[in-house]
């Protein structure tokens, strides 16, 4: 996808279950089909996609979130997994040549590929020359979720290997809630889901997309609010989703979508019922 002179491209790492104790398995696309009458299994756990966001303009490379990180570590048992470094490689890229990365949150399924462990048992930092842009309401939340947990379903917080990123001065602490990454594209601070989550606006040349993180985390959830026991503050969460959707439908605009298994992007339209849905495009 081109959004003016960015290259847009979505980096799948596979499709997942994810269980509401924060357990995550690796699972075949077969097995979704199977469980689809299993009312048990549908109550207590999620099928998901886990897509980081890779943004090309010929001067940056810019990553949007960075998955799980499976079969990064050394001696990992997901070697065939899907992670950060087995997509780059597709468009010729390595960790190496990314510049900035931008997580929306710090739960572990948007952040755990930010470090990996190396063959001498060290947490390394995956992008080693990028530095990573988080909002300071998230770092300083996430530390006090270590300590006293709340209590809401999903992936939660596992900053064990992230002190690294503060550890080697590469942690952004953006306290704007909008803030310039590069000229183009925004970062802008939502909350609702996490108190400094944060999504990504990207505009060039009258052409507009959002990397909408888990404010609405895949196509299914445009005209529904399921996310209630996920989300720390659901009215504000809401109020964001309400307003930003409003503003990609406006604008024209594309939605990428992170957890989507099937529809990964697509520009909103309005159905007979005035029911937001992805346009089918030509």
């Amino acid at each position: 996808m081109n959004i003016g002179r960015f290259e847009v491209e979505q980096l799948s790492e596979g499709i997942f279950e994810i269980f509401e104790d924060g357990d995550i398995r690796k699972t075949d696309p077969d097995h979704i089909e199977d469980s689809s009458e299993d009312e048990l299994l549908r109550s207590s756990s999620s099928f998901v996609g886990i897509d980081p966001v890779l943004i090309r303009d010929g001067k940056h490379n810019i990553l949007i979130d960075t998955g799980l990180g499976w079969g990064l570590d050394h001696r990992s048992h997901f070697e065939n997994t899907s992670n950060l470094k087995t997509n780059l490689d597709i468009f010729g890229l390595s960790p190496d040549d990314i510049t900035h990365v931008v997580l929306s949150h710090l739960h572990f399924d948007h952040s755990a590929g930010s470090t990996y462990v190396d063959g001498e048992s060290r947490t390394q930092v995956t992008m080693p020359y990028a530095n990573y842009f988080i909002q300071k309401k998230e770092w300083y939340f996430a530390l006090e979720q270590m300590e006293h947990p709340t209590d809401v379903i999903g992936a939660g917080y596992n900053l064990d290997e992230l002190y690294k990123l503060m550890a080697e001065e590469k942690l952004v602490m953006i306290t704007d809630a909008s803030f310039e990454l590069i000229p183009g594209i925004k970062l802008i601070r939502t909350g609702g889901h996490t108190p400094g989550h944060q999504i990504v606006k990207i505009e060039d040349q009258g052409e507009t997309a959002y990397y909408l993180g888990d404010l609405v985390p895949t196509e299914f959830h445009l005209n529904q609010y399921s996310m209630r026991k996920m989300d720390i503050d659901p009215l504000q969460a809401k109020k964001a989703k309400t307003l930003i959707l409003r503003q990609a439908l406006e604008e024209n605009a594309y939605l990428l979508f992170y957890h989507s298994i099937h529809t990964k992007s697509g520009r909103l339209d309005k159905d007979k019922d005035r029911n937001l849905v992805l346009r089918k495009e030509r």
